[in-house]
C-alpha cells in the first residue's frame, strides 16, 4: 500500500522531530512532576498554569507562527535549489522573530501578576506563579530563538540537530531540577524557584549550542546582509504564511487557555487533576506534531520540485504512520492511567488521582483524530496553505469547544471529566474536516506525472 522508500523518508524526518518535541515537552512535564512531589497541588497549579500561559504565547507567535513560515518557505526554496532565497527568508524570519520574542519576554516578566490574577488564580498560586514566570521568561527568550533556528534546519530536512539540542536541554534541566528543587549537593532547597532557574539555564545552554551549529555546519545560514537590506516582498511573503499559522494556533491555544480559566471555577482539586492530565496529554501531541513537521518539509520539497503526486503520497504516508503512533498513546492512556497520574502527585491526593484517571481515559478517544488534524495541517502548510488549518481550528475551538465548555461548567456545573468529552468532540470534528479539505485541495492541483 505504501512505498518502502517513502516510509523510510518519512521516518527519517519524523522520528527525530517526535523525539525533539517530546523532549521539549518533558521540560514542562519534569517541572510539574517534581514540584508536584515537592509541594502538592498548589505547586502543580502554579507551575502548570504559568507554563500553559507562557507556552501559549510562544506557540502562537513563534513555534507555530514565524518558525512554521520559515520552514515552509525554506523547504520549498531548498527543493527548487534556490539556496540564496532560502537563506534570505531564514534571515528575515529570524530578525522579525527576535523582535517578537523580546516583546513577549518583557510582557511576561512585567505583567506576570496581572496575567495570573486575570486567570482567576488564588493567592498561593499567584505568589508561586509570579516567581516562576519572572525567572523563566528570561530563559524562554532564548528558547524562542532556538525554535526559529530549528525551523530553519528542518526546512532543508535536518530534524536530527533539533533533537540533539532538545536532549541537551533536557539533561541540563532535569539535573538542575533535582539539585535546585530539593536542595542537593549543598545547594539551597528552592522549590518552584529552583524549577524556574533550572529551565532558564537549560534553555540558554540549548541556544548557545544552536548558534555554534548555525555558524559552523548549517546548510542554510542566517546572513547579516539580508537583515541590513530587509526585502519587503520577502517579509510580506513570510508574514502571509506566518500570520494565518499564528492565528490557527491562537484560535486553539487561547480557547484552551480560556477553558483552563473556566476550570479553575470548578475548584482546586479539579484544576490540579486537569493540569496533570493536560501535561500527560501534551506528550501524546508529539507524534502528531513530529509527523506534521515531516509532512511540512517533505510536501514543501516536492511542491518546490512541482512533483505533486509525490507530495500527496508523502502527506498520506505521514498521516498513516502518525495515526499509528497516536493509537499507541491512546492504548497507554486506557491501560495504565493510574500509573501515569501518580507520577505527578503524592498518593495522599486521592481525589485528584481519581478524577485524573477518568480524564486521561477520555483523552484516549481524541488521539487518532488529533493526529490526523495535526499532520494534514502540516502538509497543507508545506504546500503554502496556512489559511485552511486556521479556519478549521477557529470553528472547532470557538464555535464548538468554548460554547460547550461554558455550558457544561457554568450551566450544568458538572465534573471536569465532561470537559474532556468536549475536547474529544472538537478533535473528531477537526480530524474529519481536515481530511476532507486536504483531499479536495490536492484533487484540484494538476499533478505533474
Amino acid at each position: 500500500m505504501f512505498n518502502k522508500n517513502t516510509i523510510k523518508d518519512v521516518l527519517s524526518l519524523a522520528l527525530p522531530a517526535v523525539g525533539e518535541m517530546t523532549l521539549y515537552m518533558m521540560i514542562w512535564v519534569f517541572d510539574t512532576m517534581m514540584v508536584g512531589k515537592y509541594g502538592g497541588r498548589v505547586a502543580v497549579s502554579a507551575v502548570g498554569l504559568s507554563s500553559e500561559i507562557l507556552y501559549t504565547f510562544i506557540n502562537i507567535f513563534i513555534s507555530v507562527g514565524i518558525s512554521v513560515g520559515i520552514t515552509s518557505l525554506v523547504s520549498r526554496r531548498f527543493g527548487a535549489k534556490q539556496y540564496d532565497s532560502a537563506e534570505e527568508y531564514a534571515s528575515v524570519g529570524f530578525f522579525i522573530g527576535i523582535i517578537i520574542s523580546l516583546f513577549i519576554s518583557i510582557i511576561m516578566f512585567v505583567f506576570s501578576k496581572h496575567i495570573l490574577t486575570l486567570a482567576q488564580a488564588k493567592d498561593d498560586v499567584i505568589n508561586l506563579g509570579v516567581t516562576y514566570m519572572r525567572i523563566i521568561s528570561f530563559g524562554l527568550f532564548f528558547n524562542m530563538l532556538t525554535s526559529m533556528f530549528n525551523g530553519i534546519v528542518r526546512g532543508y530536512g535536518n530534524t536530527k540537530t533539533p533533537l540533539l539540542i532538545s536532549a541537551l536541554i533536557n539533561v541540563v534541566n532535569l539535573s538542575l531540577d533535582w539539585i535546585l528543587i530539593f536542595g542537593r549537593f549543598g545547594f539551597p532547597e528552592l522549590g518552584v524557584k529552583g524549577a524556574a532557574i533550572a529551565t532558564s539555564t537549560a534553555q540558554i545552554t540549548g541556544f548557545i549550542f544552536a548558534i555554534i551549529y548555525m555558524l559552523r555546519k548549517s546548510k542554510i545560514k542566517i546572513r547579516i546582509k539580508y537583515i541590513k537590506s530587509l526585502n519587503k516582498n520577502k517579509l510580506k511573503q513570510l508574514l502571509k504564511l506566518a500570520i494565518p499559522s499564528s492565528m490557527q494556533e491562537g484560535a486553539f491555544s487561547i480557547s484552551r487557555l480560556l477553558n483552563t480559566f473556566m476550570i479553575m471555577h470548578i475548584g482546586a482539586t479539579a484544576f490540579a487533576a486537569n493540569q496533570i492530565t493536560t501535561t500527560i496529554e501534551s506528550v501524546s501531541f508529539m507524534p502528531g506534531w513530529g509527523f506534521g513537521v515531516a509532512a511540512t518539509t517533505l510536501v514543501g520539497h516536492k511542491i518546490g520540485e512541482k512533483n505533486y503526486k509525490k507530495a500527496k503520497e508523502y502527506a498520506f504516508t505521514c498521516t498513516f504512520l502518525g495515526a499509528l503512533f497516536m493509537a499507541l498513546c491512546a492504548l497507554f492512556f486506557l491501560v495504565c492511567p493510574e500509573f501515569l497520574i501518580k507520577l505527578f502527585i503524592t498518593n495522599t491526593e486521592k481525589e485528584v488521582i481519581r478524577i485524573g484517571i477518568l480524564c486521561l481515559m477520555v483523552a484516549s478517544v481524541e488521539q487518532i483524530p488529533m493526529g490526523i488534524s495535526l499532520i494534514l495541517g502540516g502538509a497543507l502548510k508545506g504546500s503554502g496553505d496556512t489559511k485552511t488549518p486556521f479556519k478549521v481550528s477557529f470553528v472547532s475551538s470557538w464555535l464548538i469547544r468554548l460554547p460547550l465548555m461554558f455550558y457544561f461548567i457554568y450551566v450544568l456545573k458538572v465534573s471536569v471529566v465532561y470537559v474532556w468529552w468536549v475536547t474529544a468532540i472538537q478533535w473528531i470534528f477537526e480530524g474529519v474536516t481536515m481530511f476532507i479539505l486536504f483531499k479536495r485541495k490536492f484533487k484540484h492541483i494538476k499533478e505533474s506525472i
